[in-house]
């Protein structure tokens, strides 16, 4: 028999309702993964008496007729996600010890559809990073090692790094993230799982600790495209508590997905081919459109003249957003305080910011206050935000002669802890093919195509319209299924 922890969302639900096992049996295996995890440091709480106590209550469902439709899954929740008396942190020490008093929309609508929760998963602080070397509490680790015969711990990516991680160790069957430039798809295409980015709006983000309120977005990772459709459709849907969130239908993506491209056509912008790219990655997208061919697109080649400003906007909106976002954040009111001898309100005010908020943070708000100041908000943000819109133009354009768009995920494999922390402007270029969707709204997946020569997973990403998830997830799974990727990190943890 397969073991419990090999099984993902479908097989799990399937599994329990067809009396394969009891949701206890499900939740008893994970919660025993997650215990023997720690070396990892995928997980900042550990939740299992929760994940125990909807297990019981998905039995009792399933013996009365009233399985619901996540009823026996548990799953992890990223550490940005308030969740109702369970601390919730972003992974700062700011607000290490904050237990909210309310749960945010996207998990409070999957514990409602029946899920558990195994525990909050670590990230990089406040969502920003792209290797999850920003966290308060440690580093994450990927499951993945080079085959070179050393031992260098890699990077799972960021800021979902944890997610990934745990998704790919088989410690969690799926797990929510969330993406503001790349932080779903980047570390899916690290650790080898598939990674959903919906259209800005498709999930409330009432709850969700604020990075970049214009491009924050939550969405699903697992280990394959029909369990990123099955977690998105209970995660989506309008809120009213968020002014952001779309008043659209939540379609039933899974029994809508179709990896049959006849008549579809897929475009590849030839500003994603960007200096040094390693070859590898390179003959992965090749193989990308050659999967495509045979899925029955046509592939026709297409341009997104404004991608080279994309990043540069990015880094300019992003910690403008951040900067505002971040400012509640003073010890008046939750999360840490420090008050030195003495001190009047603005010396408390300092003095909390800087014992609570990391480098990385410290770095981004600084940024954003600078291009919102007086002598200096037209020149960067008003300029950020017109590239935006141009950026935005260049898909509608695109759409006029494709309907998806097929890029690399990540300009690298997995790089090694420590490789890029001196190195700013390096690990911001790791969010360079995801960046530009994000800042046009856009559905994006990235779906694992294969391995490089060091034996560590390379992703392939496809771009959609808005609000055509449902054509996004079709495009992956055609590709899912002809890359036939089944390699996972030996275990070692």
């Amino acid at each position: 028999m397969t073991d419990i922890t090999d099984l993902g969302v479908a097989d799990i639900r399937d599994g329990f309702r067809g009396g394969a096992f009891s949701a206890r049996e499900v939740a008893d295996a994970f919660n025993d993964a997650v215990a023997g995890s720690d070396a990892l440091n995928c997980f900042i709480v550990k939740t299992p008496e929760k994940a125990l106590e909807a297990a019981d209550e998905a039995d009792r469902a399933l013996a009365a007729g009233d399985a619901k439709p996540l009823s026996g899954v548990p799953l992890g929740i990223k550490d940005l996600f308030c969740t109702k008396g369970v601390q919730s942190t972003a992974a700062s020490h700011i607000l290490e010890g904050f237990v909210p008093p309310y749960e945010s929309t996207v998990s409070g609508n999957l514990l409602e559809a029946g899920a558990g929760m195994l525990g909050k998963l670590n990230m990089d602080q406040f969502a920003m990073g792209s290797s999850n070397e920003t966290s308060h509490f440690g580093n994450v680790v990927s499951p993945w090692r080079r085959n070179d015969g050393g031992n260098t711990p890699m990077s799972p990516g960021g800021s979902s790094g944890g997610t990934s991680s745990a998704i790919a160790a088989h410690i969690v069957p799926a797990a929510t993230g969330t993406d503001t430039g790349g932080s779903i798809r980047q570390p899916a295409a690290f650790t080898g799982i598939c990674g959903m980015k919906p259209t800005y709006g498709r999930c409330s983000r009432y709850g969700m600790v604020a990075f970049a309120s214009s491009l924050d977005q939550a969405g699903p990772m697992a280990r394959s495209v029909k369990d990123c459709a099955i977690l998105l459709e209970a995660m989506a849907g309008h809120d009213a508590k968020d002014t952001t969130s779309l008043k659209e239908p939540v379609p039933n993506w899974e029994a809508g997905l179709n990896g049959d491209l006849k008549g579809k056509t897929i475009g590849i912008p030839k500003e994603y081919r960007v200096d040094n790219m390693p070859e590898e990655i390179d003959a992965l997208w090749k193989q990308g459109v050659e999967w495509m061919r045979d899925a029955g697109a046509e592939i026709v080649d297409v341009s997104l003249p404004h991608t080279k400003y994309a990043l540069p906007a990015y880094y300019i909106i992003a910690p403008a957003e951040a900067s505002a976002n971040l400012s509640r954040y003073d010890g008046v009111r939750y999360g840490l305080r420090e008050t030195p001898d003495g001190a009047n309100l603005q010396d408390m005010y300092a003095a909390t910011r800087a014992a609570g908020f990391g480098d990385e943070v410290k770095r981004r708000v600084m940024i954003g206050t600078y291009v919102l100041s007086a002598g200096f908000y037209d020149a960067y943000f008003t300029q950020a935000t017109k590239v935006r819109t141009l950026i935005a133009r260049d898909f509608d354009s695109a759409w006029e002669s494709c309907d998806y768009l097929l890029t690399p995920t990540a300009p690298s494999a997995a790089f090694g802890l420590g490789d890029l922390s001196d190195d700013p402007i390096a690990m911001y270029l790791n969010d360079v093919f995801t960046v530009p969707s994000s800042l046009a709204g856009l559905p994006a997946i990235a779906v694992p195509g294969g391995l490089d020569h060091q034996g560590l997973p390379l992703g392939l990403q496809v771009i959609g319209k808005a609000l055509d998830e449902q054509g996004v997830m079709n495009a992956g799974l055609a590709m899912e299924e002809r890359a036939g990727f089944t390699a996972r990190a030996e275990k070692w943890w």
